[in-house]
């Protein structure tokens, strides 16, 4: 009967929505919603990735777009509910341009929340399902091209007879997942990589690495993994899946290629990109520039006194590769997030004799415990057995706006901190420094606020609580020596390796690099919400910043994150790019201004 109530409820909400939208009633339509209420928009009414948080937000995010986006045909679908005495529940809509679904939550009659989510643009759908391509061609034909025939010709085309419409930078997880998405569309597109073969970037890494997050959360676009896929993925398990999803997803993917410059020109709408292919010189000339380089910008490299006379090897983390030769070795890792604990693991397991050099505090759960009490909500075989899809899943975690997360994640944490707490506390008596995010609200806010700062635990955090690996924490670096690292403290350490898991900058630093650093200003900052937290200064943004949206740049996007980001955003970033590319109007509202530069 509750669940009855909330589909009434629903069905009437958006019967007042379509008849207030249709007749361009701007306060009956603001009337609809709480003073406490927020309306997530993804591409629908914006052509951005915007929330708008209250009544006065919402009404000028409605003045500004109601009239051209024209919404209408409101269906509410089967499964409406009442959840911790809200209704809540999906529905499909229609815009002048595109179809589109939403999720609403009611308290009482009024909106506390709304997610608006473009699906696809009308007149450039999907070749799929019943529109899918017929492939061969039955019958006699003179001179046919098989299709073999015509894939290598596109392959020969691209980047010399035929210019792309879009270039990605980047043939990771995020390249391939819009890559993918673009071929869909029909959007003429190639992707340039520098390693050998798509998927290097996970490859050529060090032989320990797994994903930290579970398969159910990690999917590309339109092939699953396996239902027999391991639960954490290892490292060369994945590039090779990246590699086989190209070549069957039927990428342009142009691997041993450097982008070195890039400029745009704004009257011919066009960019130049100089770089090198297999060792020659090359030049194309894209209409939009996507950087698909992660989340992260270009590496922290440390510049502490005396590296330059160290005797032994010393790396970045992201240069580092393998264990192998140090066996026995002294070795000193500097840092304690993610990269640090496992590259400390990695070296464990090959017998060295190895120190984390901890600097500030960390926040730590078990990949156990945050899947119990956090991903497996809406990601595992259970969410699957209550009808919880791989798509669902993404919207519904969408619809929650950025800024009711932290009071909604700090109960999940504390759970995930109770059944975490003998380790936690066997890590503190080590001399760990823990923290739970600067408002106890967990992980995942950590990382969408600064990218950095955490550990999901795979076994490293047992061997500093045992004292397998050695733990220096609450101390800086002094200087580096001939053979080892002097700490703040005043101890020495001797090394013979040193791995600096220092981090990465803004991934502006990647514009800066290749076009220029008056362009990586103008756009500013990328990543973050503008929480005012540690390493997220304000003000307060409400979306990540400069992610899969348009930038202060023209024809300039960036796009990566997760393996569930880069599935889900990828959507929301193809169909900007196909848009532009058909010629349909996207004003976008609601850019914020640029308040910081890295």
């Amino acid at each position: 009967m509750e669940n009855d109530d909330a589909a009434r409820r629903l069905s009437v909400w958006l019967d007042h929505f379509a008849t207030a939208a249709a007749t361009g009633d701007q306060p009956a339509l603001v009337s609809l919603f709480g003073t406490d209420s927020y309306w997530r928009d993804l591409l629908a009414f914006t052509w951005n990735l915007h929330t708008a948080e209250g009544q006065q937000q919402i009404g000028e995010t409605i003045q500004a777009t109601l009239e051209r986006v024209q919404p209408k045909a409101f269906v509410l679908h089967a499964e409406a509910q009442h959840i911790e005495g809200m209704s809540e529940g999906f529905f499909s809509f229609e815009t002048a341009q595109a179809r589109c679904v939403g999720h609403l939550r009611l308290k009482g009659d009024l909106c506390w929340t709304l997610l608006t989510s473009m699906e696809e643009l009308k007149g450039f759908e999907e070749r799929k399902g019943r529109h899918r391509v017929l492939g061969a061609q039955h019958g006699v034909h003179r001179d046919r091209q098989t299709w073999l025939e015509r894939r290598q010709q596109e392959e020969a085309a691209m980047g010399r007879d035929l210019q792309p419409y879009c270039l990605i930078v980047g043939a990771g997880q995020g390249g391939l997942a819009l890559g993918a998405r673009l071929k869909r569309l029909g959007v003429p597109t190639l992707l340039v990589e520098a390693h050998e073969r798509p998927g290097d970037s996970w490859r050529n890494r060090y032989k320990s690495l797994c994903l930290h997050d579970p398969v159910w959360y990690d999917h590309m676009p339109y092939l699953p993994f396996p239902d027999d896929w391991p639960v954490y993925t290892p490292k060369d398990k994945m590039a090779d899946w990246l590699e086989a999803y190209a070549k069957v997803m039927e990428l342009n993917v142009w691997t041993s290629t450097i982008c070195q410059k890039a400029s745009f020109d704004p009257k011919r709408g066009e960019w130049t990109v100089e770089g090198m292919r297999d060792g020659k010189p090359i030049t194309l000339q894209p209409r939009q520039l996507i950087l698909a380089t992660g989340m992260s910008g270009i590496p922290n490299e440390p510049n502490f006194p005396g590296m330059e006379r160290f005797g032994g090897e010393q790396c970045h983390s992201s240069r580092y590769k393998s264990s192998e030769a140090y066996r026995g070795k002294k070795c000193v890792v500097i840092g304690s997030n993610n990269s640090a604990h496992d590259i400390c693991a990695d070296l464990w397991e090959k017998g060295a004799d190895v120190t984390m050099v901890q600097r500030t505090s960390t926040h730590v759960a078990t990949s156990e415990a945050l899947f119990k009490f956090g991903t497996s909500r809406l990601y595992s075989e259970e969410a699957l057995d209550r009808g919880i899809t791989t798509d669902k899943a993404d919207l519904l975690n969408a619809s929650v706006p950025y800024r009711l997360m932290p009071e909604i994640l700090k109960p999940v944490t504390a759970s995930i901190k109770a059944a975490d707490a003998p380790l936690l506390e066997r890590l503190e008596k080590a001399g760990f420094l823990l923290d739970f995010g600067d408002d106890e609200s967990g992980l995942f806010l950590k990382y969408m606020r600064r990218g950095s700062g955490y550990y999901i635990d795979v076994g490293a955090s047992e061997l500093i609580a045992n004292g397998d690996i050695k733990l220096r924490s609450g101390v800086g670096i002094h200087e580096i020596t001939s053979d080892g690292v002097v700490l703040s403290s005043g101890e020495e350490l001797p090394a013979d390796l040193i791995v600096y898991a220092t981090g990465y900058g803004s991934m502006n630093g990647w514009a800066a690099k290749l076009i220029s650093q008056d362009v990586a200003d103008n756009v500013g900052k990328v990543w973050g919400l503008g929480s005012g937290t540690t390493k997220d200064p304000g003000p307060w943004e409400g979306e990540p910043r400069n992610m899969w949206k348009p930038t202060r740049q023209e024809a300039l996007w960036f796009h990566g994150g997760n393996l569930h980001q880069s599935r889900h955003y990828s959507q929301y970033l193809s169909l900007q790019l196909k848009a532009r590319m058909e010629g349909i109007p996207t004003p976008v509202f609601g850019i914020p201004q640029v308040h910081h530069l890295a």
